[in-house]
């Protein structure tokens, strides 16, 4: 059997589209040329990769399986090249890093610090859901990843950074603002407004309530912390948020964290990466430098609960 490196590119290029001619735009070649790559790959390995349906070109089994070979060839190969060129120039690097959306309130100010210090390593930050940083994981897409509980079901290495305490929240006014040890019981009857189905905030959430025994039930649901504490400000329930996120609040005294037993819900940040997926001196370092950070930010953070 006998399989080029091009035919891998052009496989994972069309397994990516769903679409020979989109492919062919990609990866500046004729549309023909592609079917024709593909059709003699399908020959060399003698089962079909593809098949057609509808307007959709989608994977065999045998592609299914072949995609994630094929994932594994294209990071060592980047790796490689990577390597290769940092030999020729050791202070410079390209770093890929996605994080969870909830994250962006401590790896913003992380990035900026490790930037300072290393000017000449550019870092692409991709803030997206959990369901994308997967996918990403999947596919090998990102050096490193910064989310909350890693998925089970794939190989990686996976390293906790700090707790990601989750919140009760009320607006300052609210009756039970400034209470102590308020039975989980006084707050069933509330108004909620929590993140959307398959967050992972939200499965923590509705885990938490059933471990507790009660039934937990949202009447609205925002796609972003953001509106969680706009909503929850102007009076229209109350919330479960990361501690991360309400600080400058906090600090201003718009939002109170309501003393409820069984208080905070203890999650954790881990930094994952895929399992054999290379990370260059520059994503080393970033990571290192990531780890450090953590443990400071960890103290300052759990001081908020004290606000």
């Amino acid at each position: 059997m006998h399989i080029s490196f091009r035919q891998i590119q052009i496989f994972q290029t069309v397994a990516q589209t769903e679409n020979f001619t989109r492919a062919a735009e990609l990866l500046h070649m004729t549309q023909p040329a592609i079917s024709m790559q593909v059709k003699q790959l399908e020959e060399n390995v003698g089962l079909s990769l593809f098949e057609r349906q509808g307007k959709r070109i989608v994977m065999t089994a045998a592609g299914r399986a072949m995609h994630t070979y094929a994932c594994e060839i294209s990071a060592k190969y980047q790796g490689m090249v990577e390597t290769l060129e940092e030999l020729k120039n050791v202070h410079q690097g390209y770093i890929k890093v996605s994080a969870a959306n909830t994250s962006i309130y401590f790896i913003t100010r992380m990035l900026a610090g490790f930037s300072e210090q290393n000017e000449g390593i550019t870092v692409s930050l991709n803030i997206t859901n959990r369901k994308t940083l997967v996918e990403q994981l999947q596919n090998y897409d990102a050096d490193l990843v910064v989310m909350g509980e890693p998925p089970a079901n794939l190989d990686l290495h996976s390293q906790r950074l700090m707790c990601n305490p989750l919140v009760l929240i009320a607006p300052a006014n609210h009756p039970l603002a400034g209470q102590k040890d308020i039975p989980v019981s006084a707050i069933i009857g509330e108004k909620f407004v929590v993140r959307e189905p398959g967050s992972g905030t939200r499965a923590a959430i509705e885990r938490f309530f059933a471990e507790h025994g009660h039934t937990f039930s949202s009447t609205l649901e925002m796609g972003s912390n953001e509106s969680i504490k706009y909503s929850v400000i102007a009076g229209l329930g109350l919330g479960i948020v990361s501690l991360h996120s309400i600080r400058l609040e906090l600090e201003t005294h718009s939002l109170s964290i309501l003393d409820v037993e069984n208080f905070p819900i203890q999650r954790y940040w881990h930094i994952v990466t895929r399992e054999g997926k290379w990370l260059s001196p520059a994503a080393q370092a970033f990571k290192e430098y990531v780890i450090a950070e953590a443990a400071n930010y960890s103290q300052d953070y759990q001081r908020l609960l004290l606000v």
